[in-house]
């Protein structure tokens, strides 16, 4: 082997003149070789360790600091990426979220007034047609929301339920409109037809539950979003209001009093029965004290009757307990009872009433318009409270 092959199998790595180790001399072709015919043959190569330890472990360490910056700004622009999606679908959410909550307050609004007592033809036709009005401005708002491309299917749907409630409540209107004139004989028809509009305002409902918030909240799990909240909205939260019995009750009460006055006929409710949940123990007029156990879960169910002729609506009742200078007073409101139809009501969240003395529950139902009979609106019952 020459000398220039020494040269080769030098490894030196990344030396500099000051970390460069000085070299010996390389020694003559022929030197150190034994003279005469007795050598052991050519010399080997002599491959020497790697020169210049520091600079390598330099561009090692350089190297290895390089990939820490790399990992660390993809950890972080993934963090940003997150934090950014995750604002984009709650700000979604809570734009189409108002948008929900205004159409269920205008839903609200139209059960107050087909129960509103005394409602004339005229009032009907123009509060409704405001109404519509507002449910349409929902329509356009919810069309010109920024909707995350996955949640875009989910969100048709939540633009036709909001389309449903418009056109059912058209359908109620130009039903009312179109018979506004016909004899009273017609008034199952007309409540037939009023209930087959009211359908669809049902339907919105399932429409933004089944097709709008289930999808909508697969879709935010999908993306790791699962904090993210899909808003609920519920047009028709009484559904016996819009049934044809009731609707044709409330047809009949408008155009039985084209003055705005009371319709003919007999007026009146009445205390069916009050009793003690969760026990279901049924309290009673005079005798003995009901003994009654207190809990948390304490509640009185009372049952209240239409014993009248007519469609009675925003029925009042109120639950009593005395209570020294601060007697338990709870109010509810029965939107509205049909003829001969027995409604309940569950006052829950009670109190502490007062332990180990007779006392009483009262219970008042506000007399309705045109009530004669009175003396079954109020009923009193001996109770003892004990702790449960």
């Amino acid at each position: 082997m020459s000398a220039h092959d020494d040269d080769i199998l030098d490894f030196d790595f990344f030396e500099d003149d000051a970390t460069r180790e000085t070299h010996g001399e390389r020694r003559p072709a022929g030197a150190g070789r034994p003279q005469g015919g007795g050598g052991r043959g050519p010399r080997r190569p002599a491959f020497r360790a790697p020169h210049g330890l520091t600079p390598l472990l330099r561009l090692v360490g350089l190297i290895a600091f390089a990939i820490v910056i790399v990992v660390l700004l993809v950890v972080w622009g993934q963090g940003c990426s997150s934090s950014q999606k995750r604002d984009t679908y709650n700000r979604y959410m809570s734009d189409i979220g108002g948008v929900g909550s205004s159409s269920t307050k205008i839903g609200a609004d139209l059960a107050e007034l087909l129960t509103t007592p005394g409602l004339k033809q005229t009032e009907l036709e123009t509060k409704l047609g405001g109404l519509i009005q507002r449910q349409q401005q929902d329509i356009g708002q919810a069309q010109g929301l920024d909707v995350p491309g996955p949640l875009r299917p989910a969100h048709e749907h939540a633009i036709e339920a909001l389309q449903l409630r418009a056109g059912g409540m058209q359908g109620l209107l130009a039903t009312f409109k179109a018979t506004k004139g016909q004899d009273a004989k017609k008034a199952t028809t007309a409540g037939e037809e009023l209930a087959a509009q009211a359908r669809r305002l049902e339907a919105s409902d399932v429409v933004w539950q089944d097709l709008f918030r289930a999808p909508a909240q697969a879709a935010v799990q999908n993306e790791g979003l699962s904090d993210v909240t899909v808003p609920a909205s519920v047009f028709a939260a009484n559904a016996d209001l819009y049934s044809a019995r009731s609707m044709t009750s409330i047809w009949q009460r408008i155009h039985g009093a084209a003055t705005g006055g009371t319709a003919s006929g007999v007026h009146g409710t009445g205390i069916e029965y009050t009793k003690v949940l969760p026990a279901g123990t049924p309290l009673t007029i005079g005798g003995n004290a009901t003994v009654v156990k207190a809990s948390t879960d304490l509640a009185f169910e009372v049952g209240v009757k239409n014993t009248g002729a007519n469609q009675e609506v925003r029925v009042e009742v109120t639950l009593t307990i005395p209570k020294g200078s601060t007697p338990i007073v709870k109010k509810q409101t029965i939107d509205l009872i049909d003829i001969g139809e027995v409604k309940t009501v569950t006052f829950r969240d009670i109190p502490e009433p007062p332990f180990g003395e007779k006392t009483t529950v009262k219970v008042d139902v506000t007399p309705v318009s045109g009530e004669q009979n009175k003396a079954n609106n109020t009923a009193e019952y001996p109770v003892i409270f004990s702790i449960g």
